[in-house]
């Protein structure tokens, strides 16, 4: 039984580095012993788990299959330990997470030091994209995600409201007016953030007088990040909507103005996506906890931004 442990482990190593060496320097072994144990392991399953060549090892259709479950299996055992050892042991492991790209540079990864320095013998892969990915599919523990969770597969813990202004550069202001109201928009180059999965424009959310609406804009230039939107609209190409942590810096330089703050409101929430499991594995819940203190209540990039 210990056998087929570790040469699953092997397996997980091996699928992750796509190395021979790479693993074997991992696990301690040589080279030929992680290939007797991807060989045994192929030969008790009856099926080949990676396509090798002199360069490359990639994973087979069934490789992929069976790669989700032993990284469950593997984990439910390290948890099970973990729970006898609480409190006598430092979390140990890999996390793998994902998270959009903005908000991951600009208010995970600044904290995530101290993190790390909690739990040293912990690794994080962390994906910084704007797509939304399947868990099984990337083996993730832990996703963050703007807006609502439809997947009734996952549970979502809500970190906070985004708020979103809506702002321009002074010359873009000074040379085509500044909107007053978001009818007004209609008038003006909007530089809108376009959401390839689903194939349309991210709405611009308002309020006024305790109403909340959105409106859906379409400019002549439209992009799935919102740095770069941000980036266009202090060249003068147009008004953007952006979450406040996004342009706290160019707003408190003077390179971006908002407008219309009478309709600033809440935008989407941003919430931490985890896969349901009755004995949550403890380096996840940890990570939980962390997200958890990422924002402050009335975080500083809302006071800065919406006080101007």
């Amino acid at each position: 039984m210990l056998d087929n442990l570790a040469d699953l482990g092997a397996f997980v190593r091996l699928a992750d580095s796509g190395s021979f060496k790479a693993t074997a320097q991992q696990l301690d072994m040589s080279g030929p012993a992680v290939s007797k144990a991807i060989a045994r392991l192929e030969s008790r399953l009856g099926v080949k788990l990676f396509n090798r060549t002199t360069r490359s090892v990639a994973l087979t259709n069934d490789g992929q299959a069976f790669l989700e479950r032993c990284r469950r299996i593997l984990d439910d055992i390290q948890e099970a330990e973990e729970l006898m050892t609480r409190g006598r042991l430092q979390l140990r492991g890999r996390l793998r997470i994902q998270m959009p790209l903005a908000f991951g540079r600009l208010v995970v990864l600044p904290k995530v030091q101290a993190f790390l320095k909690a739990h040293p013998d912990l690794t994080l892969d962390v994906d910084l994209s704007d797509r939304v990915v399947d868990f099984a599919d990337e083996g993730l523990d832990v996703a963050v995600r703007i807006g609502d969770v439809p997947d009734s597969r996952v549970i979502a813990r809500k970190i906070y409201d985004i708020r979103f202004v809506t702002c321009a550069s002074p010359a873009y202001l000074a040379k085509h007016g500044t909107p007053k109201k978001p009818e007004d928009l209609e008038n003006h180059r909007c530089l809108t953030y376009w959401i390839p999965s689903l194939g349309r424009h991210r709405e611009w959310p308002f309020a006024h007088r305790g109403v909340r609406f959105a409106r859906t804009f379409v400019g002549r230039l439209n992009v799935n990040n919102s740095e770069a939107l941000v980036d266009a609209a202090l060249k003068g190409e147009g008004i953007v909507s952006v979450a406040t942590f996004i342009a706290v810096d160019a707003v408190k330089s003077g390179k971006l103005k908002v407008v219309m703050p009478d309709f600033v409101t809440l935008g989407p929430p941003v919430s931490a996506v985890y896969l349901p499991n009755r004995h949550l594995a403890a380096r996840v819940r940890a990570f939980l906890d962390f997200l958890a203190t990422v924002v402050p209540p009335n975080p500083p990039w809302d006071r800065a931004v919406l006080k101007k």
